[in-house]
Formats: structure tokens, C-alpha cells, sequence
């Protein structure tokens, strides 16, 4: 969740950009008694803006400190960038002298404070105390939803099955409210698959973020089976999504539901790349067929790559029979990490389902699968209808 009601004692989290390591060595040394600033990552260059935008919705710190001496021109893109934030990543810009031309330049760009070496503890501190009073007070904010996401790296491989069938059983669980979101403008199956009748979807959503309030995210919205669901569009839509907008969006949806289930198109995509970084927790699926192994790996060491550490994702492994020719073991060495999961190949359940657009039985083999990951998601306990599925016995870790 979002950090919320820190003291005005308590250190503002930052990303740190620097690629002169004296500046960066400097800093870090000078305030390391008082403490002002909390440094939740380092980057040792100037990042393209995709990747400082995901970076940014990653982390979501207070500020970003930012070497502007290097290349002020590479600093001027990125004080940009971070100022078009909603709420704004305020940018305190870091230089080796008092350059009132670098100052000036940078405060014009939209940066918000200006420190230069040496970084004086008392000048860090008073830098913080106006940040803190531009910044809107986090106290009484309400409780926001959990938001969990699921996505492939090939697609077929069965992450809309599993996020819808998940956002089913945490309902059944947890009576909390709950949102099945199809956030796959070109190809979301969600609304096919339970033959839902809607007019609208979230590329109205999208476009009409600004009027968003309970009475229009209602008509946005079909119930079903105890879900809201945020459908995807009839006709595919193969425009950009504004990161702004999405991100209004999902936070809108976390001040009326408990969860909010995400059903993303594969992981390659930008607009998935966003929504995991505002997710709790992202499940990313494969099967056992090489294609998917191979298109997964990619994907995990894309994610780790952009700083998505692998306690935010988890690999899950779809449609598992013992037939299968490659071990968990082989697989987790392909993937360099370990197997969340595995759900078995219940082609009988799903075909059953899928023809009457209904939620799994909790007495198919899947069905005791998915509902042992939403209990584990919900912290709630597992009802008992009979023998657990034998290919789950190993399967979901205790991590």
C-alpha cells in the first residue's frame, strides 16, 4: 500500500539519479547522521523516460533527488517527466557549486528545492520542511483496496481464466466487495466469456476520467455473480493509454472495492508494465509448453530489469499434468526463480464454465486450486469439500 502518515520526523523517500559518483558519495555521506532523505533505489544514469516512469509508480517516492550537473539537458527531460505526476514527484535537483543559472533553470522546469555541495544537515532539513508543506497531508486518507494483477508472456496461456476465477473465489471468501477489471483494450475476453451485456467499458472510463464519481462508475460497471466487472471494449481500441489517466482510474476503483483483480494483456505491453507497478501483488502465467517457458523467462528478466523486484510477481504455472516432460525443478532453473504455483489441466471444468459463463465448483480439481491462492491472498482459511487437488499439494509456496 501507499506510505501514509509519516511524522514530520520521519525521513522523505527518494530515488536517487546520479551519474557524477562524487555528488552521489557527497550526499549520501553528509546526511547520513540526520537522515533526512530514505534512498529506496540509486540509478548511476540518466534512465529513459519509460523507465523513470515506471521506476516512479514502483516506488512512488516523495522526491526525486536528481544530479543536474552532468548533463542538464538529459536532467531537464526527467524534472519534466516528474512534475506531469498526479500527485507530483517533487524534484530537488543536486549540483557540486551554487550555480544560480542551474538553479534558476531547474526551479523554472518544475523542481522544487535546489541543494548543492557541501550538503549542510540544517539546509537538507529546511529543504524537507517546505517539500512537506507543498506536499497535500496524507492524515485521515480512507483505506484504499488491495489490487492484484494477472498477466502472461504469451498469450493463450490462461491469465484471464485465472483473474477471473480468483476474483470469484475471493468474493466467496471474503465477502468484500470486489472488481474483476478487463484492462485488455484489444483483445478482453472477460465480457465474452461471461456473456456479460454492457454498453460501456474502460475505455469510457478512460476517456472520461474527470467526470468519474460513484453514480458514472456505476453505469461503467456490470454486476455478476457478486462481482462488479470493469469490462473491456466491444470494438478493440488501439490508441496509447495515458499513464495519468489509467493511474485515476485504479485509484478511483481502490476507494470503493476491498479488491480489485486485473486481468492485463500480456506483460510485454506498456499498459500492463504501469498497472503492475500500482499492483500489490502480480501473478505471471505460463504452461509447460516451450514457447511460453521461453516468452516467460523474457518477461522475467524484463520485470527485473526495471527494478520490479521478485517479491511484487510471481510465477505461476497453468495447466500442469504429470505428463508433463519438464520438472518444476528444470522450469525454475529457465525462469531463475521459483514456481508460485501450478494449476492442473481441468478441461472438463473449465469447458462447463466457460459454455455457461459461471464461476468454477469448488469441488473441481482447479476450482480447489484457485480457491487456495484467494484464501492466501485473503488470509482466510480453505473450505474442506473433499481431498485437496494432488497437484496443489506442492504447489502454492509457503513464501
Amino acid at each position: 500500500m501507499d506510505r501514509r502518515s509519516r511524522g514530520s520526523d520521519t525521513p522523505l523517500t527518494a530515488l536517487l539519479i546520479s551519474p557524477n559518483r562524487e555528488i552521489a558519495e557527497r550526499f549520501s555521506s553528509d546526511g547520513a547522521q540526520a537522515h533526512p532523505f530514505q534512498i529506496l533505489a540509486e540509478m548511476k544514469s540518466y534512465p529513459p523516460r519509460q523507465t523513470l516512469d515506471i521506476r516512479l509508480r514502483q516506488l512512488k517516492p516523495d522526491v526525486l533527488l536528481l544530479d543536474v550537473v552532468t548533463d542538464f539537458d538529459a536532467a531537464a527531460d526527467l524534472i519534466r517527466l516528474a512534475a506531469s505526476f498526479e500527485p507530483v514527484i517533487h524534484v530537488i535537483g543536486l549540483h557540486t557549486q551554487n550555480d544560480s543559472q542551474a538553479i534558476l533553470g531547474a526551479l523554472r522546469l518544475g523542481a522544487s528545492e535546489f541543494l548543492y555541495s557541501p550538503f549542510d544537515i540544517s539546509v537538507q532539513q529546511e529543504a524537507v520542511a517546505r517539500v512537506r508543506r507543498l506536499k497535500q497531508p496524507d492524515a485521515g486518507e480512507p483505506e484504499l483496496g488491495q489490487m492484484v494483477a494477472f498477466t502472461s508472456a504469451k498469450p493463450g496461456s490462461g491469465a484471464s481464466t485465472l483473474a477471473m476465477q480468483t476474483a470469484f473465489a475471493l468474493r466467496r471468501l471474503s465477502s468484500r466487495r470486489t472488481l474483476l477489471a478487463d484492462l485488455d483494450l484489444m483483445g478482453g475476453t472477460i465480457g465474452f466469456c461471461l456473456k456479460l451485456n454492457h454498453s460501456r467499458s474502460l475505455a469510457d472510463a478512460l476517456e472520461r476520467q474527470q467526470e468519474m464519481d460513484p453514480v458514472f462508475w456505476s453505469s461503467l460497471t456490470v454486476s455478476h455473480g457478486g462481482l462488479d466487472i470493469l469490462p473491456a471494449p466491444e470494438v478493440p481500441r488501439s490508441q496509447s493509454v495515458d499513464p495519468a489517466r489509467l493511474q485515476e482510474v485504479l485509484e478511483f476503483a481502490r476507494l470503493q472495492y476491498d479488491w480489485i483483480i486485473l486481468d492485463l494483456p500480456t506483460v510485454f505491453q506498456r499498459l500492463s508494465l504501469i498497472a503492475l507497478t500500482e499492483s500489490e501483488q502480480a501473478y505471471l502465467v505460463s504452461t509447460a509448453e516451450l514457447p511460453s517457458l521461453h516468452l516467460t523467462r523474457k518477461a522475467v528478466n524484463l520485470l527485473t530489469s526495471l527494478g520490479i523486484g521478485k517479491e511484487r510477481f510471481r510465477v505461476v504455472l497453468n495447466r500442469t499434468n504429470k505428463r508433463d516432460g519438464i520438472g518444476g525443478a528444470d522450469i525454475e532453473k529457465i525462469f531463475n526463480c521459483s514456481i508460485y504455483a501450478r494449476f492442473p489441466n481441468d478441461y472438463f471444468s473449465l469447458h462447463r464454465v466457460v459454455t455457461l459463463g459461471q464461476p468454477l465448483d469448488s469441488d473441481s480439481e482447479l476450482g480447489r486450486s484457485i480457491e487456495e491462492l484467494a484464501a492466501k491472498l485473503s488470509n482466510g482459511p480453505v473450505v474442506d469439500k473433499g481431498r485437496k487437488c494432488p497437484l496443489m499439494q506442492p504447489a502454492l509456496s509457503q513464501s
